[in-house]
């Protein structure tokens, strides 16, 4: 009886590979290389301006990279199925302001192709510490931790595969950012693959299992949290990260 050939491995959540981008002058990514496996949570860190959100932005097809390619499941990210199985959460996340918070995650759950019933809007608020009465306001009346909140029930509520997250806890008070953690542990469990941009070394610590160091077009480190600090020879993340990015471009 004849063998079967093997089974192709299945294609990583994202693969990011020699993606250069620049602005005027300013070479923002250059040569970035980049995957993430399913199931991972990666973080992505680097200190303001240095590119972070341009990298989600080509990634999500929201700007042209000037070289490389980019794949989100295996599909090239400039064909619109690529994302199909996956929500994003923009680091300025400001919801249409004339709608009220149900209205929002009503929107949301069709576009996602996932509507979902007022029991599971309420479990997911509460899950987050979001006052369910703020689903019948309007969302010009939210703080911004409240709006924050509403952004991530929408990405949660969605069920995708694979979600991508620009500076997640911004906004958010400490119980809140506990709880969003708690969640996405779970998201963890059932097997979701996230994405996440962040300054807080913290939250990369404690949620993700690589991280990227991104400095100066450059990553200057990938690895899991516990490589960095060895490979730095620190006690914290915080002072691999500043040993890191002090150290001159190889």
């Amino acid at each position: 009886m004849p063998l079967s050939p093997p089974r192709a491995a299945a294609p990583s959540a994202i693969r990011i590979a020699k993606v250069a981008k620049r602005y005027s002058r300013l070479q923002v990514l250059d040569g970035l290389d980049l995957e993430v496996g399913r199931g991972e949570f990666f973080g992505l860190v680097g200190v303001n301006g240095v590119g972070k959100t341009t990298c989600i932005k080509g990634l999500l097809d929201f700007t042209n990279i000037d070289a490389g390619s980019v794949e989100i499941f295996g599909v090239p990210h400039r064909e619109t199925r690529a994302r199909r199985h996956l929500a994003f959460l923009p680091e300025r996340f400001l919801p249409p302001y004339y709608l009220s918070g149900r209205d929002f995650l009503d929107y949301m759950g069709r576009l996602h192709g996932r509507p979902c019933g007022e029991d599971e809007r309420l479990e997911m608020c509460a899950r987050l510490d979001l006052d369910a009465a703020a689903l019948a306001k309007p969302v010009r009346d939210y703080s911004k931790g409240m709006a924050q909140k509403l952004g991530l029930a929408a990405c949660f509520l969605s069920g995708k595969e694979l979600l991508v997250l620009d500076e997640p806890m911004s906004g958010l008070d400490p119980k809140a950012r506990i709880l969003v953690k708690r969640h996405l542990r779970s998201c963890r469990s059932r097997g979701h693959s996230v994405f996440i941009s962040t300054h807080m070394l913290s939250d990369v610590e404690e949620l993700c299992d690589r991280m990227g160091i991104l400095h100066a077009g450059k990553l200057r480190f990938v690895g899991s949290p516990e490589e960095c600090r060895r490979t730095y020879f620190c006690d914290t993340l915080e002072e691999a990260y500043l040993n890191c990015i002090s150290q001159p471009a190889s």
